[in-house]
């Protein structure tokens, strides 16, 4: 469900200008709170709770029979979980790494996946003037990153078959989409019969070019003041490793090794 808002004006004081985005040091109780949050509608509590409602929006545009979830690590996998298990569908990681220009890493010209899959937007490539070699470069670099995350939070356990699955590809959000839409060309590339895109808030551009990537898209919120994930959400403290780790494992069944395939 795909909301739309109307764009603030003079008369609506509380929606006229941005807010500004404050991230203080976690307290006591471990959670990041961001200033701009206070006050706007529609605001998640964390990522369980995100993950809860997205479920339930799930419920009525999917096949659980048939589903597989896939959280895009660290901060989708909270979120996927609870979908996970709202479905009752089994849960794993997809995993992708950005492709960041050699001399500003933060600006990312493509992304990299499992089983091979790379997406490469050329307008930065040309913007940047990037050179074969250099691109090749950091493609091996992150890569290898990629397979040790995947070791990492899988362990000794396979990826879960998604050939003719429905696949439903969850994070906490996104901004200009890079990752989720190297994650659905991941998922089809390894045989899902349906790519769903399931986020609770999304800029609103960026969830309509990814419907060029999935089959379906299902975002809860899309503000006209987008400006950052964190935002949306009043604890936006960060998923660790071991918070992947242990939420795969509690979604695990005790025979996954038997029944788990390959990418």
């Amino acid at each position: 469900m795909i909301t739309w808002r109307a764009t603030p004006t003079a008369k609506d004081p509380k929606r006229a200008q941005a807010p500004s985005i404050v991230i203080r040091r976690p307290r006591r109780s471990g959670v990041f709170r961001h200033r701009a949050c206070e006050g706007v509608g529609g605001v998640f509590l964390d990522r369980h709770d995100a993950g809860l409602r997205l479920a339930e929006r799930m419920r009525g545009i999917t096949d659980p029979a048939n589903a597989v979830v896939l959280g895009l690590p660290r901060g989708g996998v909270p979120v996927a979980f609870e979908v996970a298990q709202a479905l009752g569908a089994p849960l794993d990681v997809i995993v992708v790494r950005k492709l960041g220009v050699p001399y500003q890493p933060e600006l990312g010209f493509g992304a990299v996946g499992e089983g091979g899959v790379i997406v490469i937007n050329r307008n930065v490539v040309r913007l940047a003037a990037l050179t074969e070699a250099e691109m090749t470069r950091v493609e091996e670099r992150e890569r290898a990153e990629l397979g040790r995350r995947a070791r990492r939070f899988r362990g000794e356990r396979l990826p879960l078959e998604l050939r003719d699955r429905t696949v439903i590809v969850v994070d906490d959000g996104v901004a200009t989409g890079g990752t989720a839409r190297a994650a659905c060309q991941v998922a089809r590339a390894r045989g899902a019969s349906h790519v769903i895109l399931a986020v609770p808030v999304g800029a609103p551009e960026t969830i309509r070019s990814l419907r060029e990537d999935a089959d379906e898209v299902v975002c809860l919120e899309t503000p006209d003041y987008f400006h950052a994930i964190g935002v949306w959400y009043r604890d936006f403290f960060p998923t660790t490793d071991q918070e992947v780790v242990e939420l795969l494992r509690r979604a695990a069944p005790a025979d996954e090794e038997s029944t788990a395939g390959s990418p």
